[in-house]
């Protein structure tokens, strides 16, 4: 038993270790990514470069968030823990979106 909790440790270290960030930056009203593909344990960062606030959010079976309304110069993370799709939207400009694939 000690032995596979050992190994289970291991792998999760060694999946976290290899985590990576990206950054995805909201301008003119638009994610600056249409679609983008990403590892399990990966952080995607928001940043807000309109001279207004966005509010991002997702209510994707596999990762559900809301980052609240937030302004110009601000960046919030979102760290994805479970492979899925995941549909990216802004609460107050309907027309922005973003597909996240999390493999």
């Amino acid at each position: 038993m000690k032995n596979f909790i050992v190994v289970c440790c291991c792998l999760a270290f060694s999946t976290m270790a290899n985590a990576a960030e990206f950054t995805v930056d909201q301008k003119d009203k638009k994610f600056t990514e249409s679609e983008m593909n990403i590892a399990v344990g990966d952080t995607v960062n928001f940043r807000n470069d309109d001279p207004f606030s966005h509010n991002v959010y997702s209510l994707s079976e596999a990762k559900s968030f809301d980052l609240g309304s937030y302004p110009k110069g601000e960046s919030r993370p979102v760290t994805f823990d479970q492979a899925g799709q995941i549909e990216v939207g802004c609460a107050i400009h309907f027309d922005m979106a973003l597909i996240i694939n999390v493999k």
